[in-house]
């Protein structure tokens, strides 16, 4: 399978060419990543030699397509910054640094191993955003690129400096108190997954004072040893381990590091939702009464689909909450023009505007550790502390003529009398109730993400508006694929 989005390129490997992530796949969309580059670069100079940093996680693919990216942006005549296995945010720290013209992280984040993909950044080590991504996908489609001559070819430089830069500017931020987190004398189990988390998971811990580390799969061999998305049902090993060890809590990553989830000293999850919840409201606790006053530093972002949870703690800081469009350049988008003091989604992802714009496991790991060690008290109270919701997420898949779109509208019209948003889809809210619907980009499905208080309502919710959908698509008159 072959998915070209505007962010990336991820594939299945293996295959004809444009039926996985084939090598000639690999080719053409590094080509036309380097044909956009050249075009657009905000670097002076029209002889200037351009240079793109590459790093990934430890997939078995990984080696396979690093070589191929490399020799292809030597080919096209840009330099090339390896800094090796790596994780997301690393490379989006490191491309700014090298002052480089973009950067490519080979990873398909919490897909299973047979994955792989091209994730695309800017020279601000940010994703590319959807007009950049359109050209991007028109390039390779048109094949509008040229490969240089013998003389102009690119020359790579490799670098395994990166992570120790990542970790040092984690400790300089003010709101990481390592001393405090010494202090606490937690025991903490790890889950890597066997990607890059474990090798700089275990730095960073022992960079925060962190001595009582257990290691659960933390070989960088690629050989996952559960399905790596970070969700409850993945993760009984660790709580497992967690009760065993006695330990203070489990922090689990994905396989590229932008995604963290956490484990209670009871085994219980925290909630991968709650893992942003947490960090805003250690973060936006810090406020001084000066900045309370001007109201600096006292907005969050995250997008539709994400916890109220967030809202509430931002609001008892005195703050501003504002909901983006799902996708994390939609929220880095909003962040910057709100000014938010802390973002990211509801998927574990953390976004730390201080030290840079990417949703970024370490500096969660950082803030959390932080917020509990001054807490004083246990994980599982700690989470008690914030409102307990459930997000029911279901969908309704429909035959292909139905038009989505007149569906969407329908139920908007519906709930008219209700607050109503429809930047992303249609999300109506219900006092402290919400539900949101999107369509798929690809197929003829749209999603309904519920929240409340209670796990039933949250469904039954769901199950009110799929009743509402299939009276507006008898109104269409066609039917529902069964």
């Amino acid at each position: 399978m072959l998915i070209k989005s505007i962010s990336g390129i991820r594939g299945t490997i293996g295959g004809k060419p444009g039926e996985g992530l084939s090598p000639l796949d690999v080719v053409k969309f590094t080509s036309a990543f380097a044909a956009f580059i050249k075009l657009n670069s905000t670097k002076s100079g029209a002889n200037k030699r351009l240079k793109i940093v590459i790093g990934r996680d430890a997939r078995i693919s990984g080696e396979m397509m690093n070589n191929i990216v490399i020799g292809t942006l030597q080919g096209m005549g840009v330099d090339v910054v390896d800094i090796g296995l790596s994780t997301t945010p690393t490379v989006e720290i490191a491309v700014p640094e090298e002052k480089a013209d973009g950067g490519i992280i080979l990873t398909a984040s919490h897909n299973p191993k047979q994955w792989n993909a091209l994730k695309l950044l800017n020279d601000k080590g940010e994703f590319i955003n959807k007009k950049d991504g359109e050209e991007v996908l028109n390039i390779a489609a048109t094949e509008s690129y040229a490969y240089a001559e013998i003389n102009s070819l690119g020359k790579i430089t490799k670098n395994d400096t990166y992570f120790k830069k990542h970790i040092d500017k984690i400790l300089a931020l003010s709101l990481v108190d390592v001393a405090a987190i010494k202090k606490a004398n937690f025991k903490i189990v790890i889950d890597c997954v066997n990607s890059t988390g474990g090798i700089i998971v275990p730095q960073l811990l022992e960079a925060l004072g962190v001595e009582k580390v257990v290691k659960l799969y933390c070989e960088p061999n690629g050989e996952f040893p559960h399905n790596p998305e970070p969700l409850p049902e993945n993760l009984r090993d660790i709580a497992k381990a967690v009760k065993k060890e006695n330990a203070s809590l489990g922090i689990v990553v994905d396989p590229d590091v932008d995604r963290l989830a956490l484990v209670c000293e009871d085994g219980e999850m925290f909630g991968e939702e709650y893992t942003l919840v947490a960090c805003a409201d250690y973060v936006l606790g810090k406020r001084t009464p000066a900045e309370k006053a001007d109201g600096k530093r006292g907005a969050t972002v995250s997008n539709l689909s994400s916890t109220r949870a967030l809202r509430d703690v931002t609001e008892k800081h005195g703050g501003t909450y504002l909901a983006s469009a799902v996708g994390e350049v939609n929220v880095v988008t909003m962040m910057k023009e709100t000014k938010a003091v802390i973002g990211g989604e509801g998927n574990g992802g953390v976004i730390l505007p201080e030290l840079h714009y990417g949703r970024d496991a370490l500096v969660g790991i950082a803030l959390f550790l932080s917020n509990l060690a001054k807490y004083g008290k246990s994980c599982s109270m700690l989470r008690s502390t914030f409102t307990d919701y459930h997000i029911s997420k279901n969908k309704i898949e429909l035959t292909s003529e139905i038009n989505v779109d007149n569906i969407l509208e329908g139920i908007k019209e519906k709930y008219k009398k209700q607050p109503v948003n429809t930047v992303d889809g249609v999300k109506i809210e219900f006092d402290k109730e919400w539900v949101h619907l999107r369509k798929s980009n690809t197929e003829p499905i749209i999603r309904i993400y519920s929240e409340s208080e209670s796990e039933t309502t949250a469904d039954n919710l769901a199950k009110k508006i799929m009743a509402d959908i299939r009276d507006c698509i008898k109104k269409q008159q066609v039917t529902i694929k069964d």
